[in-house]
């Protein structure tokens, strides 16, 4: 009788996180910008991974010392380009390797506000004046959550990497990024 209450118990666990897998797959979510407008998003159902959505490499980056001396790190970056990229962002990934980064690239300089909400890891979010010049970090962003890490200044682009990832490579304001 304990094997067939396991069976049923484990099949149970199955089927509720396969519906709240399918359920996460159809709804719409609905993130901010910073200047508070609400954009509508899917996420990307054919590039899920078991450990959420892969990674797609679209370029390399490097982060460049003040004095401009020395390359401090290098890492694979995935673009957000579009309004749909930006808003969706590194949401639903499970896991991102410290050689990996997604850079939100935007048309002006402004200020940025992002948050966490549905992102499972957690995050550095630096910002980057249109100089290519850190000019903000947001550090150890906590995952889920839906309070605002604002730039606190002008920033063109905003790179998320993982959480630890700035103090870990010893990234600060000042230095500089460059992207191909």
């Amino acid at each position: 009788m304990q094997l067939h209450l396991k069976c049923i118990l484990i099949a149970s666990l199955y089927a509720a996180g396969c519906h709240q897998q399918g359920s996460n797959n159809s709804s719409n979510n609905t993130a901010t910008t910073e200047n508070g407008a609400a954009t509508t998003t899917t996420p990307d159902v054919a590039g899920e991974t078991s450990n959420g959505i892969a990674f797609k490499k679209q370029g390399a980056l490097a982060f460049i010392a003040k004095s401009g001396a020395d390359t401090l790190r290098k890492i694979d970056i995935q673009l957000a380009q579009t309004d749909e990229q930006r808003a969706d962002g590194l949401m639903y990934r499970k896991s991102m390797t410290d050689d990996q980064g997604m850079l939100f690239i935007f048309p002006d300089m402004e200020e940025r506000a992002f948050w966490m909400k549905n992102t499972y890891i957690s995050l550095d979010i630096i910002y980057i004046a249109d100089n290519m010049e850190i000019v903000s970090i947001q550090k150890y962003a906590t995952p889920l959550s839906e309070e605002s890490l604002p730039s606190y200044k002008k920033a063109k682009y905003v790179l998320e990497v993982n959480g630890g990832f700035c103090d870990k490579y010893h990234i600060g304001y000042g230095d500089k990024i460059s992207y191909k």
